[in-house]
């Protein structure tokens, strides 16, 4: 096997483009590994540790290198699919020269769309700032992208947005839909009356697709990044957003989704008086809150689209479905020696809530990202696991596995030669900016899963208008013998009805843990 690198000086490319070069590498035949990164110190240090050295001499952080391992007459062929994906907008896609056109700076960038209104700002942490002032001073809201933006200049961002009549969405905002947009991750939901604020990507994910298969649909959702409704940035960008969506005359109801937010925060923001509706969902709240009158607090996503839908007047949906005879049936043909659940998630935020509602019933969940500081790995040897793959030790050198569902596939493997092991869970979102079909790539290592005796729940997170086809990535999951859950929460639910085997927790009331 031969490892190579094409470096390309001064040529930076956001975070996007590079996830999808490495995988148009990665795909291409005779290849085992491949990376498209930015020669950050960090990065060269993954590359030096794989065994990519040649060429690396001088490389420096604002130089693209491309990256690849394998057979040696299939990576010429691998590295013109990577240079196709980056540069192929410009033409000179295979010429082995970088284009003449270097990407274009914001003002360029307004004199070609003058009638923008949205900055989306991709660059190193330490730029991101000094590009979004930019921006608001050229009077743009800003999606910011990106991650590793100093709390400081996250704060002095926000205050100045707010000062000026503008949103800040970020730092770390994957996910948005701006007036039927979708930007980052997103999925293609309906046009509705109900307007998203969030502080989590795949939670913004969920509740839009919920909303959308249940009849309803979104009218914007708007990303503030995961620090915006902590003590020290104080919501300024959630309230800014709620304000801006109470004004907005195609939003009925604002849906604000979040981890639990910094005490003050929460009693200042739904301890307002507002001239429409709310409903907080916030993740595992566990903790009452002084809600004003039109303000109703759930603790998962699923209550949170469900009271949603309520508050509209819609019928309410039946997120257990038919679930119950296959669980029942399960619950009494697991081993007895079958007792630990396995997680492995790409949603961040759909971890956090399968810990949430599973804990409850089984108790604790180790993990990454764990709900007790006491539940972090290495947990007991037979202790339930749940793992966010999406974390930085888990995409180092590699794609996020919501883009390339490889990542799990050796994790599933070691489960089905675990006979501890009673239930994996595990999600598989689609949407633009995922993988085209991720469930093609999980199945047939479930299918070997299921055949060692275990369970698998796996949760769908899409729509049926997104590209990868929500009931057929269903139907490729439930074939290779997973359990199919309608909701993340169920989802949760369903795996500890197994553990537990215990059917009748799938119509556990999850609203239940929150009125205590």
């Amino acid at each position: 096997m031969t490892a190579t690198a094409k470096v390309v000086a001064d040529c930076y490319v956001d975070s996007v483009r590079l996830l999808e070069a490495t995988r148009a590498m990665r795909e291409a035949p005779g290849v085992d590994w491949a990376w498209a990164l930015m020669a950050t110190p960090a990065n060269l240090e993954v590359l030096f540790d794989e065994g990519v050295t040649e060429g690396l001499d001088g490389a420096a952080a604002n130089d693209l290198v491309l990256a690849v391992k394998g057979t040696d007459e299939n990576l010429p062929a691998a590295l013109l699919r990577a240079w196709a994906v980056l540069f192929e907008e410009t033409g000179s896609a295979g010429t082995g020269a970088p284009p003449d056109a270097r990407p274009a700076g914001l003002d360029d960038a307004l004199v070609s769309a003058p009638e923008a209104n949205v900055a989306i700002v991709s660059v190193p942490g330490p730029y991101a700032a000094l590009e979004a002032h930019k921006a608001l001073t050229r009077g743009l809201d800003v999606l910011l992208f990106s991650d590793n933006v100093d709390l400081a200049d996250e704060i002095d961002l926000k205050r100045r947005a707010r000062s000026i009549g503008r949103l800040v969405m970020g730092p770390g905002a994957g996910t948005a839909v701006l007036a039927g947009v979708g930007l980052g991750f997103s999925n293609r939901v309906a046009r509705g009356p109900v307007g998203v604020v969030a502080a989590a990507g795949t939670g913004a994910q969920e509740v839009m697709t919920l909303l959308d298969r249940w009849g309803s649909g979104v009218s914007h959702v708007i990303g503030v990044g995961g620090r915006d409704l902590s003590a020290a940035v104080g919501g300024a960008m959630a309230g800014a957003a709620i304000e801006a969506l109470d004004r907005h005359e195609g939003t009925e109801l604002t849906l604000l989704v979040s981890k639990p937010p910094a005490a003050e925060v929460a009693e200042r923001l739904l301890g307002a008086s507002r001239s429409k509706p709310l409903v907080a969902a916030l993740i595992g709240l566990d903790r009452p809150v002084n809600a004003a009158p039109g303000v109703t607090v759930c603790g998962t996503l699923e209550e949170g689209a469900v009271a949603a839908l309520s508050a509209l007047g819609s019928a309410e949906p039946d997120p257990v479905g038919s679930l119950d005879a296959e669980v029942a049936r399960l619950t009494t043909a697991l081993s007895p020696s079958r007792r630990r659940m396995v997680g492995l998630f790409s949603g961040g935020t759909l971890a956090y809530e399968a810990m949430v509602v599973a804990s409850r019933h089984i108790g604790p969940v180790y993990s990454n990202t764990p709900l007790e500081p006491s539940w972090g790995l290495p947990g007991p040897g037979d202790g339930h696991v749940c793992l966010d793959l999406g974390e930085e030790e888990y995409t180092q050198g590699r794609p996020h596995p919501m883009i390339d569902p490889e990542a799990r596939v050796e994790l599933l493997r070691q489960q089905a030669s675990d006979p501890s092991v009673g239930v994996v869970l595990l999600d598989v979102v689609i949407g633009d900016g995922a993988h085209p079909d991720p469930a093609a790539v999980l199945a047939p290592v479930v299918a070997e899963l299921v055949a060692t005796g275990a369970a698998v729940v796996a949760y769908v997170l899409g729509t049926d208008r997104d590209p990868q086809g929500f009931e057929r990535q269903r139907d490729v999951m439930r074939q290779a013998g997973c359990v199919v859950a309608d909701t993340s929460a169920r989802a949760a639910l369903a795996a500890a009805a197994l553990i537990n085997r215990d059917a009748a927790l799938l119509h556990y009331d999850l609203s239940a843990h929150l009125a205590t």
